[in-house]
């Protein structure tokens, strides 16, 4: 398939901070759309706005794309027959569209210095730059055209601004939501070309998109309003005929209340909105992310593909796989939807227990780590795992289930079977332990049956001596089959923490 003939979308984000959940949602459902028909997914930074660009935005910007598995076919890193990927570096091409834009009437100069504006915004509430004061500023529409020449030519700063028509209606049809319609007497004269030279968002999407082929435009509906100026860019550029087709996706909106998600509501509630950990490099202040949180990838994946989409079954286990097989447009729904953390985390919880033990190998190893365990065989870690991961909602709770195949407990829930105690228990374990030490063969099945042999021996009941057992080998009421563990930590170890747990519940 010729490139002429290839579904071609992007993500175009600013460099301007952390990564928010909804902007991953866009790269995946442009994703998704891309590999759904065949077609190319392309990232492009938008980072004309210098005043906002942070140091190493970008790079986390592909880094939270490369841990979610979504590899763009062109970007600043992979390269592309379209290339540069970064708007700074397009610099150059664009003033000649503004300067097309002013020479067919559809543009003009503005010569109005910030402090100008500033008055008006003083003077005026809500002010905006629009067909109703156009005439009273400076501007190449109000100034005579030798005034404009001779401010052109000694190097004045100024902006070039798009010519909002009066009281047309223009739209296009939304592939979501349908037949959008904008009244153009509503919308203000945007400034398209900065007066450091830089394009804004609205002049520098449309060039780019029509230079790269772009065929669908897909974004989130707080873009609606930009609409119109796009809509009238393409057409006064004469490009109408190449223009994507759109969509625009609902909102991922807070758990309580209506309103969009934002960083405040995660940190209010106890949750991330970030893919990945932010470190803020002008304050310092760190924002957390899924990723540290000890979410899967795929878990995150299949959590967002769910905030507005539905595949018309009941299914809520997707492979990235699925997702393209199963993903249309058409699907999406126009409503908001509201984030989920529990939900959020019962993805994570169903993922961990699908996911082969060898492949959450070095994510607990790293767990280990923090808590200074270093050097376990992978054969043993791996059986661990097999026993405690249906019992995992975050990597991280690897420890708290499972931190006592590493270490002894030094403490005991004595109180969860102090009150039962007998002198028959006492003669249960004073027999026992020293019996266990020539016991073979060590494997769960066989401990588990000498042990209840045991019991129905001693005359006492089975539910009475298996918590004590549990007690004096992982500290409490908890923890996976105890003879699995018992089988796990060897017979040396077992016996050991059976003598001392014993000697505890004595006191």
């Amino acid at each position: 398939m010729s490139i002429e003939n290839k579904v071609r979308v992007r993500f175009a984000p600013s460099p301007t901070g952390g990564l928010h959940l909804g902007g991953v949602r866009t790269v995946l459902f442009n994703y998704l759309f891309a590999k759904s028909q065949g077609g190319e997914f392309v990232l492009r930074i938008e980072d004309t706005d210098q005043t906002r660009y942070v140091p190493g935005a970008e790079e986390y910007i592909l880094s939270c794309l490369a841990w979610c598995g979504l590899t763009p076919d062109e970007s600043p890193v992979h390269g592309g027959p379209y290339a540069p990927y970064r708007q700074s570096e397009r610099k150059d091409r664009y003033r000649t569209f503004a300067e097309q834009l002013v020479a067919s009437g559809h543009a003009y100069y503005a010569f109005d210095t910030p402090e100008e504006l500033d008055a008006q915004r003083q003077l005026i509430p809500n002010f905006k730059y629009s067909h109703e004061n156009r005439l009273q500023l400076r501007n190449s529409l109000s100034l005579d055209a030798k005034e404009v020449e001779e401010l052109l030519a000694t190097g004045t700063p100024h902006v070039i601004r798009i010519k909002m028509p009066v009281g047309e209606t223009i739209g296009f049809h939304d592939m979501i939501r349908g037949a959008v319609n904008f009244d153009t007497s509503l919308v203000d004269d945007k400034v398209l070309l900065k007066a450091d030279g830089m394009p804004t968002y609205h002049l520098a999407v449309v060039v780019d998109d029509y230079q790269m082929k772009i065929t669908h435009a897909f974004r989130g509906e707080e873009w609606l309003p930009s609409a119109p100026v796009h809509l009238l860019l393409w057409e006064y550029l004469g490009w109408k005929q190449q223009m994507p087709q759109w969509a625009h996706f609902p909102l991922i909106l807070k758990p309580d209340g209506n309103g969009k998600l934002s960083k405040r509501d995660g940190d209010r509630l106890g949750f991330p909105v970030y893919a990945m950990n932010w470190t803020d490099p002008k304050t310092g202040d760190l924002t957390k992310g899924f990723r540290e949180l000890g979410f899967l990838p795929e878990a995150f994946i299949n959590m967002l593909a769910l905030l507005g989409w539905n595949d018309g079954t009941d299914q809520e286990i997707f492979t990235l796989d699925e997702l393209i097989d199963k993903f249309s447009i058409e699907r999406i729904s126009k409503a908001g939807a509201k984030f989920d953390f529990e939900k959020a985390k019962w993805f994570n919880h169903e993922w961990i227990k699908r996911s082969g033990n060898e492949k959450l190998l070095p994510m607990v190893k790293a767990v280990l780590e923090t808590h200074g365990i270093r050097d376990v065989a992978d054969d043993y870690l791996i059986e661990v795992l097999a026993l405690v991961k249906d019992r995992l909602t975050f990597i991280e709770d690897f420890w708290e289930q499972a931190s006592f195949f590493f270490i002894p407990p030094t403490t005991y829930d004595i109180e969860a079977i102090q009150k039962k105690w007998s002198d028959e228990k006492t003669n249960f374990f004073n027999t026992i332990i020293p019996a266990l030490t020539t016991f073979e063969p060590w494997k769960t099945e066989a401990l588990e049956q000498y042990y209840k042999d045991a019991i129905l021996s001693s005359g006492l009941k089975l539910g009475e001596l298996m918590l004590p057992l549990r007690i004096m080998l992982v500290g409490g009421k908890f923890g996976p089959h105890v003879f699995d563990i018992a089988k796990l930590l060897g017979r040396d170890e077992t016996i050991e923490r059976m003598k001392k747990g014993f000697a505890a519940i004595l006191g």
